[in-house]
């Protein structure tokens, strides 16, 4: 277990993050930090996860002066093209088409934060998920449940009809749903 003094804080909005801190028995308060993730196309989908995890503990830094901060970001890479949080049901639909049938890489960076020691750690997680064949129906069906679309890759993993899509996984399941705990874990003991 995680035994510290210091408040924790996750710098995001995400329910399923918030869900999965609860899960590792941590006393945390949340909050969100705005900023545009932009993808620099120059760089691989490791290094633009952990620079926007790092980008967004720097603007958390600046809310919370005292504490372990944890930030994230993920993202859906497929063939090298990053898929992102559809914008209407007509990309969510074209994403679902995109990705029947095939392997897509899920990428987690996240970065960790403890203020009385002054240490960050970064770190990533890599998951690769295999959507079996999906018909136009069932894509239909889930986007119509507006599920979809807070949600990288248009799908979820957990709490989810889209949980039916997936036929196999290679990877930390827990970095599909958005942090990737045991590798956090593993971080947060040694930070604090």
């Amino acid at each position: 277990m995680i035994k510290t003094n210091l408040p924790i804080y996750l710098a995001s909005k995400s329910p399923r993050r918030r869900k999965l801190l609860k899960q590792m028995n941590l006393k945390f308060k949340s909050f969100h930090v705005e900023m545009d993730e932009i993808i620099d196309k120059g760089k691989s989908p490791i290094d633009n996860v952990k620079r926007l995890a790092l980008e967004k503990l720097l603007l958390a830094k600046k809310i919370i002066n005292k504490g372990i901060i944890i930030t994230a970001d993920t993202i859906v890479v497929l063939d090298g093209e990053v898929i992102g949080k559809p914008k209407n049901f007509i990309e969510a639909s074209t994403i679902l088409k995109k990705l029947s049938g095939r392997t897509h890489h899920v990428y987690t960076g996240f970065s960790v934060f403890n203020s009385q020691k002054n240490k960050t750690i970064t770190a990533c997680e890599k998951t690769s998920v295999t959507f079996r064949h999906l018909n136009i129906k069932e894509i239909e069906d889930y986007i119509a449940t507006g599920s979809p679309m807070d949600k990288a890759g248009a799908y979820g993993i957990q709490d989810d009809f889209g949980a039916v899509f997936i036929s196999k996984i290679n990877g930390c399941y827990y970095n599909v749903v958005g942090l990737p705990i045991s590798k956090l874990y593993s971080i947060l003991l040694r930070i604090i």
